[in-house]
């Protein structure tokens, strides 16, 4: 059984068995298409060409119900539309225009810091549109098409070597295992973390097994090599069984615990990758291993293997992060 550490799951079931009878706040229209929409793609129907096949996570899903409701609320709120079909090019360029420069705020008065994930699940949804009205013969413009989708790059916190090794000498021994671990392995932090059982650990603990059902992409074994020894030991002083768990953690917790140990090594300066040290989480354990490994492995192949990637646009941002460019 895979762990669901924020319970997408659970909250995708509640919410199907609450809108039986249509989502609330949203007109009969709207409501149709947003849970024809969200059906598909929880079956992996009427799927982009241009995107991977197969049924969309709960993650997922419960992300595209939350925009789609917010995109047809806010164009009935500002255009007096009531099915989000009916949009123009004209008025969708306009509102994400908007949304960019701080005209539409968020419910709290603050402006979007990106419009980028907006856009392309609006763009997703759109395309999705086209699809289904081409299968009955009927063919929809593009309205996306001069839609901007780039996205700034992100803010994290980069820690050398150094600084790790810094951070594990003065957390508490449960916590030094950890931070090494994410160090070393560059796992997804919490869902793949969450999931791994003593039983993926091999060789003492120089190989670990990421297994395909717990991961976002592929599974796969790669070798530790910095964390091999604290895990081994960690795991024998805490008679940890076959089938235990090794970080059955709270993310909310294990986040709070490392910014304030970050904060009162580090101070509140910004890293170099434009977060503040007192900002340090659990994932930003994968960008710093990322940076680590990527001018020890030679094979782009190997690399992109090691971390779970499909593509290679991220070996790219992180070599021009480290100024390797040419």
């Amino acid at each position: 059984m895979k762990i669901d550490p924020y319970k997408h799951e659970e909250r995708y079931h509640n919410w199907k068995e609450k809108i039986k009878e249509g989502i609330p706040g949203l007109s009969k229209a709207n409501s149709q298409v947003v849970l024809r929409y969200i059906n598909d793609m929880e079956n992996g129907i009427n799927i982009s060409s241009k995107n991977v096949k197969g049924s969309r996570s709960y993650i997922r899903l419960n992300t595209l119900r939350e925009k789609m409701a917010f995109f047809c609320k806010k164009f009935k709120e500002l255009y007096k539309i009531d099915d989000i079909t009916k949009i123009s090019e004209a008025q969708v360029l306009k509102f994400f225009s908007d949304m960019n420069k701080g005209i539409i705020k968020k419910k709290d008065g603050g402006s979007y810091q990106s419009t980028a994930y907006f856009v392309k699940t609006f763009k997703a949804f759109w395309h999705w549109h086209q699809k289904v009205n081409r299968k009955n013969g009927d063919e929809i413009p593009d309205i996306t098409i001069d839609l901007d989708s780039r996205a700034d790059k992100p803010k994290w916190v980069y820690l050398t070597e150094e600084q790790v090794k810094e951070l594990c000498d003065k957390a508490k021994y449960e916590y030094k295992v950890l931070i090494m671990f994410l160090f070393d392995s560059g796992i997804r932090s919490p869902t793949e973390l969450i999931n791994v059982k003593v039983s993926d650990f091999y060789n003492e603990c120089k190989e670990l097994q990421i297994r395909d059902e717990i991961s976002k992409t592929f599974g796969r074994r790669i070798k530790l090599m910095l964390c091999s020894e604290l895990v081994n030991d960690y795991i024998k002083s805490n008679k940890l069984r076959k089938d235990d768990y090794v970080f059955p953690l709270k993310p909310f917790s294990v986040n709070k615990y490392l910014k304030r140990l970050a904060e009162r090594i580090f101070g509140e300066e910004k890293s170099p990758a434009g977060q503040k040290y007192s900002e340090l989480t659990m994932y930003d354990f994968r960008h710093i291993s990322c940076c680590y490994w990527l001018p020890i492995y030679k094979s782009e192949i190997a690399l992109k293997y090691r971390f779970g990637w499909k593509k290679s646009d991220k070996i790219h941002y992180y070599s021009e992060f480290l100024g390797m460019k040419d």
